[in-house]
């Protein structure tokens, strides 16, 4: 039989298109080998394939690729598309098909929070129409369909009804398709057609699809079948809008919880949801961070393993049941303790949760372990439950988690990790506990998301951007990551030193060598228990802030990859390459008076040394931050300690440039924030004006491209391995390529009010939010809008002035009004997504709202050791009876469009 294969695609010179399917001749889903297409005319390119009716029992699946100037596959998006021989006859099967791109907003609503969840059981059921002897199949996919509407198909053919709206062809459902199958024999070509509404209530024709007429050209022949995927049809496909409530696990609040929220307060969550007209609970990273067993360890995004479940949010009564409630009970007394605070004791949360965990293993453990729900959930999870089970025994044994440190076990080997695992083991006491636990936990946890799902609530995940340095990631696969470097983010108005969050890099060349496996286990095991997720720092994967590890301070920073600037292009600037006060810190004593003050002679005598330039370096014992950090750890921490460390900090990362380790001199990185260095402002004005020049270049322009295709070898195939709904946390120094790449590949961006992405602006509209977007007033990264509002008077000024629009002085602090106010900017914004702090929406009402806004914020990204604790002052149970502020939120939802 005779295959053609036609995509309508207008390509640009240098491009070409190929199709890739699960047979052999087009290629077994290798892109490398998919079978090459030729360019027909503007509109199309096609190939033919012969192929055996035999080859054809088992259904055809296929897509198209597109191979870019420079190399690059671009696979379109989707995999729907599958082909049967239609009738014993046939001969010829002709193909026309419309390429899918990522970034068509139809696209959304097939990712698994619409299909799951938000738009399952919508759709209107029809009978497929089905002629005898069809000659043409149409497919098109329309995902916005109300109660019941369905599509039709008319035009200028006699079984098309003649453009009739009376005699309409009315399509059923194949899957995700919309399918009518036609007998077109005898009607005249080329036929002008379009598709439409119906609405088989009314038995109406609603309308037309938007746009010209569609042209089909391929005409009936004996033997001979044409299908057409149409792609979309032509609606408006951006009047869905929702919005929800962000908040951690371990900040819910509820009547039975242990001192901090657990996954079975989501379901209480939920029901508040529901009440209020939210369709979405937006969560920070759940997963195990129990490293040093302390208050550090609150920290969500320093996960020890990125597969485990924290063992903090387990619900102790749930584990027991009835049959072991007497031995929970014993801690009825300190759990009220715990939960009358106003923030989570995390260590005492966690001492005693260990503790009767471990007593219910004691009683509970071997019935568990050998049950055939365990035995499912380990099959699917072995690949990370065993390595992570070898890790917390190993970790527990040596008491840390850096294992390089391990007496044994130091270096992963899978054939150790087995027999530590291995019933038969007598360390399979200890590892079989963390089964144990990491099961109850997946009960837990599923058990809320499936209550979620059946009262129409869909979750959203996070995935952090860096694993733990002492991980069991780290251990199990040290290759895949730069152990050299640290993670972080470079300075902006949050943290004017920048951000070192101490994670090793991703090593993206290892891990592309087996096709990011490691990614797409990750993807699949969030996909059990969330609809969407959060990519935290999604710019990581154009670019990754890296900080090499003997410095403290983000600043000291630079990104990588990054292309460096090559010392000739100095002197092709007109400027005279001087390492040493370009590469080396510059000292003076103007510049230690200004830092140190009347301090500068001690600094002098204790920590520098006089060079040949008439300044100062520092002494050999004290050239790194690190070095500092340690010496200042033995003493004790006062105002001057605290005054002279940071101001050595200054000393150290008051360079303009950094060189690129194994040039030989040859090639540099420029420092970030240059300018404001205290060695700039000391150079005359003429070099800075030049030097400024090729740092605007460096950071600005050079890379754009090259981030770019950076960004394109990752991210494409990541989001192709999951249907969930992938979101991106694209804020702080964005590079001009984040914004074309997301919207390619159908990514939600993030919009906040007061962190505009336009330099120009002081504040970003709700108003001009992108509709592929989640918009919010603040983040967990941020205050609240009330702290917001009392931290800078003349920025409140503005904001009060101009996005308000109110007159005169804004009032000292943020009256419900004006919280209401900007949440209802924000609900009426285009944006698909309107997504809130809790914090926030209680901010709305002047008896809900907490005393102290100051108290409302979940983290200080300046402070490298912030405690995570905030915990939401009233409980759950108290909130949903608030029927009051319920009933009114639920009305700014709705009256918004936001109810769906």
């Amino acid at each position: 039989m005779k295959i053609q294969f036609y995509l309508r695609f207008h390509t640009q010179f240098g491009q070409s298109l190929s199709v890739s399917g699960n047979t052999e001749e087009l290629g077994n889903d290798d892109p490398a080998m998919s079978l090459p297409m030729t360019y027909l005319n503007n509109e199309f390119w096609f190939v033919t394939l012969d192929i055996k009716k035999k080859e054809l029992r088992e259904p055809i699946r296929y897509n198209y690729i597109l191979k870019n100037e420079e190399g690059q596959l671009v696979q379109e998006w989707s995999n729907d598309r599958t082909v049967t021989v239609p009738h014993k006859h046939t001969g010829e099967l002709v193909l026309i098909d419309t390429w899918n791109h990522a970034g068509e907003y139809e696209n959304v609503f097939f990712s698994s929070p619409f299909k799951q969840v938000l738009l399952k059981g919508e759709q209107t059921k029809q009978a497929v129409p089905k002629d005898k002897d069809y000659t043409h199949v149409f497919r098109v996919k329309a995902p916005l369909l109300r109660k019941h509407e369905i599509i039709c198909l008319t035009g200028s053919a006699e079984r098309l009804g003649q453009w009739s709206e009376e005699h309409t062809v009315l399509m059923g459902r194949e899957e995700d398709w919309w399918c009518a199958k036609l007998d077109l024999s005898g009607e005249n070509f080329p036929l002008a057609y379009k598709y439409g509404l119906y609405n088989t209530r009314e038995k109406t024709f609603v309308q037309y699809e938007n746009g010209n007429n569609r042209l089909l050209n391929s005409e009936a022949a004996d033997k001979k079948v044409t299908l057409l995927h149409d792609g979309f049809v032509h609606l408006p496909n951006d009047t869905w809008k929702g919005s929800g409530v962000a908040i951690p696990v371990f900040s819910l609040r509820s009547k039975n919880s242990f001192g901090v929220g657990e996954f079975a307060d989501i379901k209480l969550l939920v029901d508040w949801s529901v009440i209020t007209g939210l369709k979405l609970i937006q969560l920070l990273p759940v997963n195990d961070t129990s490293s040093n067993f302390t208050w550090m360890d609150s920290y969500p995004y320093s996960a020890i393993s990125a597969f485990a479940l924290h063992p903090i949010y387990i619900n102790l009564a749930k584990v027991a049941g009835k049959d072991q409630a007497a031995l929970v009970n014993r801690y009825k007394t300190v759990q009220k303790e715990l939960n009358a605070l106003p923030a989570v004791d995390y260590e005492q949360v966690m001492n005693n949760k260990t503790e009767a965990l471990q007593k219910l293993y004691e009683v509970m453990g071997a019935d568990c372990l050998a049950s055939e729900g365990f035995a499912d959930f380990f099959a699917n999870n072995k690949h990370w439950l065993e390595p992570y089970a070898a890790f917390s025994y190993l970790r527990d044994r040596y008491k840390t988690s850096a294992f390089e440190t391990w007496a044994t076990h130091s270096t992963y080997k899978k054939s150790d990790v087995s027999k530590l695992c291995s019933p038969k083991s007598p360390s399979y006491k200890q590892t079989g506990y963390y089964f144990f636990v990491q099961y109850q936990l997946h009960l837990q946890l599923k058990d809320a998301v499936d209550y979620a799902h059946k009262k129409g609530i869909v979750l959203k995940g996070d995935i952090p951007i860096g694993i733990s340095r002492n991980s069991c990631d780290a251990w199990q696969a040290p290759e895949m990551y730069n152990m050299q470097w640290q993670a972080g983010a470079p300075p902006d108005d949050f943290a004017v030193a920048g951000q070192n969050w101490g994670f090793p890099t991703y090593n993206w060349a290892k891990m592309q060598e087996d096709g990011f496996s490691w990614w797409k286990q990750r993807f699949s095991q969030m996909s059990e228990y969330f609809d969407a997720f959060r990519i935290d720092h999604i710019l990581g994967f154009f670019r990754i802030w890296s900080i090499p590890l003997h410095a403290v301070q983000g600043i000291m920073g630079r990104f990588v990859p990054c292309l460096p600037v090559h010392i000739n292009e100095f002197g092709e600037n007109g400027i005279w390459f001087d390492y040493q006060r370009y590469c080396r810190p510059f000292i003076s004593d103007a510049v230690l008076t200004e830092i140190f003050g009347d301090d500068a002679s001690a600094i002098k005598e204790q920590f520098l040394v006089e060079n040949n330039f008439g300044g100062y370096d520092l002494q050999e014992n004290f050239e790194t931050q690190k070095q500092i950090e340690k010496h200042f750890e033995g003493l004790e921490s006062d105002e001057q300690n605290d005054k002279r460390r940071l101001g050595l900090y200054d000393l150290v990362s008051n360079v303009l440039l950094f060189e690129e380790e194994g040039t030989q001199g040859q090639e540099f990185h420029f420092r970030i924030s240059m300018e404001r260095t205290s060695s700039f402002r000391y150079l005359d004005g003429g070099l800075q004006e030049k030097l400024k020049a090729l740092c605007i270049n460096y950071f600005f322009r050079r890379q754009d491209d090259f981030w770019f295709r950076e960004a394109m070898q990752k991210l494409p195939k990541l989001k192709a391995s999951t249907n969930m709904l992938v979101c991106g946390e694209d804020l702080g120094m964005v590079p001009h390529c984040v914004p074309e790449v997301m919207q390619q590949l159908g990514i939600l961006s993030l919009e906040i009010q007061r962190m505009p992405k336009d330099p120009q602006k002081e504040f970003f509209h709700p108003n001009d939010a992108p509709y592929l977007s989640v918009i919010t007033p603040s983040t967990h990264d941020m205050s609240t809008v009330r702290g917001w509002w009392e931290e800078n008077r003349t920025r409140t000024r503005q904001f009060y002035n101009h996005v308000m629009g109110q007159w005169g002085e804004p009032p000292v602090y943020c009256e419900s009004w004006i919280n209401r106010a900007i949440i209802m900017q924000h609900l009426y914004s285009p944006a698909m997504w309107s997504i809130f702090q809790l914090q926030d929406l209680l901010g709305m009402s002047d008896t809900l709202r907490r005393e102290k806004p100051q108290e409302e914020r979940i983290n200080d990204p300046a402070n490298p050791k912030h405690y995570w604790q905030y915990r939401m002052h009233i409980p759950l149970e108290d909130l949903i009876n608030e029927s009051d502020f319920n009933e009114e939120l639920r009305g700014y939802v709705e009256n918004s469009g936001r109810d769906n």
